[in-house]
């Protein structure tokens, strides 16, 4: 048995930045853990810049975003463990982790959920036809053109416009491939505004809001897909079928946060954002164990992710310390227009930054807090777009009056 203060799961952007702030925070009995060779996560395959925006006022590429933090663990002299798949994880914090040295176990005061997300699969969608070659997720061929040098196909089609899909339209058209259309089953897209101008528009890629794929055609390759169009509920209408020769479908439908381990240790997740339910420390309901990046929620940007690392990677180490007491929380709950907010449970006790998403576009709409008896806060917003987080900054005094759950909505 292994006895740790903080235990780190996952080294993308959210593990990195939490590793680091919490050995700045004083704790030095710290572990990061990470299952592939080298930590970075999905950023080790994204060679296009625009990450560090944020958090170093630069446009770095994946690697080298990467390499800003390592340089930082390396500094600190953090205690990294690659290689290793944590393969359990107990209410007393207990891990249970493999690797080429063997099996063994570690006991952690604080544990940090980073383990980031999964993309979602043909099967997780449901499309009809047949099994051929040439269908992969927007992230694995993203892989496979940037780590290990293949061509995925000439002609494609793009199902989703989720971002890593809108990224990889421009990589392959850089690369000579032929992007046919980006299809979209929403009647808006799903990816970041920016992305559609630079990825699509600037590639006079056409991108087709309210279709989908309703088949795949073809034997050991496919040969081409067919889509249609889609009502407001997503049920194909009828007589807008159409076809499409291609040898590659790239699906960007989404993310779903790795939650399995969470799930093991009895974490409840929130059934939208399929993450855990956490306070305004980001601690879920087992005491000491935190939650951040997009094991939690699916952030727009790394920069983003690695924010809420380092806030995630201050409050674990206070656990760790024995100076976060448990306090009387709040629910916060999403109102009308509003698909999520985080955290779920706040203290009222200290300042809080609440995260959220909108169902749907709109313009020239105000952010409204409030509870039973009074508003909070409320904040004008010129633009909102479901692929655009939002955030509004509530100070404990402005809550200081508040009896019951506090509802977030859009008026």
């Amino acid at each position: 048995m292994i006895e740790k203060d903080v235990v780190i799961i996952g080294a993308g952007p959210a593990g990195m930045a939490a590793a680091v702030s919490a050995k700045e925070s004083g704790i030095e009995n710290l572990l990061l853990i990470e299952r592939e060779n080298k930590i970075g996560g999905i950023l080790n395959q994204c060679i296009h810049d625009g990450f560090g925006l944020h958090n170093f006022r630069e446009s770095l590429t994946g690697p080298e975003y990467i390499e800003r933090y390592l340089s930082e663990i390396k500094r600190l002299n953090v205690d990294v463990m690659s290689n290793t798949m944590v393969v359990n994880l107990s209410k007393d914090r207990t891990l249970t982790v493999s690797n080429p040295n063997g099996r063994f176990r570690i006991k952690a005061k604080s544990v940090i959920l980073a383990m980031g997300c999964r993309e979602r699969t043909r099967g997780a969608i449901s499309i009809p036809g047949s099994r051929p070659s040439g269908v992969f997720t927007a992230g694995v061929a993203q892989r496979l053109m940037n780590i290990q040098n293949y061509s995925v196909g000439k002609r494609v089609v793009i199902l989703g416009s989720g971002d890593i899909g809108l990224i990889m339209a421009r990589r392959l058209t850089l690369e000579g491939s032929k992007v046919l259309a980006v299809l979209e089953k929403l009647p808006f897209s799903s990816g970041l505004p920016r992305n559609i101008t630079q990825c699509l528009e600037d590639f006079n890629i056409p991108l087709k809001l309210s279709h989908t794929v309703i088949k795949i055609h073809g034997k050991e390759r496919i040969s081409g897909v067919d889509y249609a169009k889609v009502d407001d509920s997503g049920r194909i209408i009828k007589g807008t079928m159409k076809h499409i020769n291609c040898d590659t479908l790239l699906l960007s439908v989404g993310l779903i946060p790795e939650n399995e381990l969470s799930e093991e240790a009895g974490v409840v997740l929130d059934e939208r954002t399929m993450g855990a339910i956490v306070d305004d420390t980001y601690q879920t309901n087992i005491p000491g164990v935190f939650a951040a990046g997009n094991v939690l929620h699916v952030h727009d940007l790394a920069d983003m992710a690695s924010i809420e690392g380092k806030k995630v990677g201050i409050f674990a180490s206070m656990y760790a310390k024995g100076k976060i007491e448990k306090q009387r929380l709040f629910d916060v709950i999403a109102g009308e227009g509003v698909r999520y907010v985080l955290p779920q449970k706040i203290s009222t006790q200290r300042d809080v930054q609440l995260l959220l998403r909108v169902k749907t576009p709109m313009r020239n709409r105000y952010l409204v807090v409030k509870d039973a008896n009074r508003l909070i806060k409320k904040r004008k917003v010129i633009n909102m777009h479901p692929a655009v987080m939002l955030s509004i900054h509530l100070r404990a005094k402005e809550m200081k009056d508040t009896k019951s759950q506090i509802e977030v909505c859009v008026e």
